[in-house]
């Protein structure tokens, strides 16, 4: 009797370990959640994501992307991994607001999670590593280049919004800052500081942001349902208040939109454009806009005649890949960050000097 106690008590000892040890090689896996590859910023993202993914999978690493089109789809995923049980950590772009429940169950599931690019912004708190662009500099950067174009108090400027998001809530408020005088931009390919020529008040700041504004989903169509509506409008506006007009646009996407607009505009509405200085930005780095600046594209002609100058903030999706590489070093061990830490990408401005010494990514 004994001797069958002691072979039990052995067996289920060898079989704590074993379990035990198969359990500490499972939680070994990297996540991925991020968008399903298709077109423009966000799905190249997504492209560059299986990439890395793929080729860590060929060199032993268990790295899994899982491509979404939608937040509710995300927490699926969530859901699917906290039950998988095997997650050493997990990348997460979040996709919109629904999906910061994704965020909120990993957490709450002690699995360490580091976002990219969108944020679930109370959550920051809570995961490893917060990466992005960084998004107060391109904010704070349109605004210099608008103001070295130009721009002051009282003049007629279009916003076009991405989304309701961290992204462009930080682009907003480094616009703001550098206007106010609060933020200055450092442009990392020049290394140049700038500091704004002339503190905006508040109120001007609103008006900037406010007058001609709205959500574009970051797509062209957005912008362009918009600036339909509101060109004739925008146009008088403009000529009204000196003949300037400005167009902050938070993605290079929504710039061709507006540039799609003008295009096909009504002959009236064409005149009124060409009479006034336009300025328009951009943020992303797709090669098609980098092709128009530079006088590649078939469209550079219609943007020569409509702008009198264009820009866009480099801010290159394959960025995702340094969001893998994060989770690689912290699967590694190899991790100095505090919890809640933020690393930004750095960010400068293309614009039509330039435009030919960098390489885009591909958008259509």
């Amino acid at each position: 009797m004994k001797k069958l106690v002691l072979v039990m008590l052995v067996l289920m000892c060898a079989f704590a370990v074993f379990a035990s040890g198969a359990s500490e090689k499972k939680a070994e896996r990297i996540y991925v959640l991020g968008p399903t590859p298709d077109h423009g910023w966000t799905a190249q993202a997504g492209a560059f994501a299986e990439q890395r993914c793929n080729e860590l999978k060929a060199s032993g690493t268990d790295a899994v992307f899982m491509p979404a089109s939608s937040g509710e789809t995300q927490v699926d995923y969530v859901n699917t991994i906290i039950a998988n049980g095997d997650a050493k950590v997990v990348v997460i772009q979040v996709l919109d607001d629904s999906a910061e429940a994704a965020v909120e169950a990993l957490v709450a599931a002690k699995i360490p999670v580091i976002q990219f690019d969108r944020f679930a912004i109370a959550l920051k708190p809570k995961a490893i590593l917060n990466f992005a662009g960084d998004n107060i500099s391109c904010g704070a950067g349109i605004a210099a280049w608008l103001q070295s174009n130009g721009m002051k108090p009282g003049d007629a400027i279009v916003t076009l919004y991405g989304d309701n998001g961290s992204v462009c809530i930080d682009r907003e408020s480094g616009f703001r800052g550098f206007l106010s005088g609060k933020v200055d931009y450092t442009d990392n390919a020049t290394g140049k500081t700038v500091h704004t020529t002339e503190v905006w008040q508040e109120s001007d700041i609103k008006a900037a942001l406010s007058t001609y504004s709205v959500v574009c989903n970051w797509s062209a169509d957005g912008a362009a349902q918009f600036m339909e509506q509101k060109l004739t409008d925008i146009l008088a506006d403009a000529k009204k208040k000196g003949g300037r007009l400005y167009i902050y646009s938070m993605d290079d996407e929504m710039t061709f939109g507006v540039l799609n607009v003008l295009e096909a505009a009504s002959a009236k509405d064409q005149k009124a454009a060409e009479d006034l200085k336009i300025y328009i930005s951009a943020i992303g780095g797709m090669q098609e806009l980098y092709d128009v600046m530079s006088g590649k594209s078939a469209q550079a002609a219609v943007a020569d005649r409509f702008f009198d100058n264009m820009m866009s903030v480099s801010f290159n999706p394959s960025m995702m890949i340094q969001a893998i590489n994060y989770a690689v070093d912290y699967a590694k061990g190899n991790w100095n960050y505090p919890l809640g830490a933020e690393e930004k990408q750095p960010v400068w401005i293309v614009d039509r000097t330039n435009a030919t010494q960098y390489q885009g990514f591909l958008g259509h």
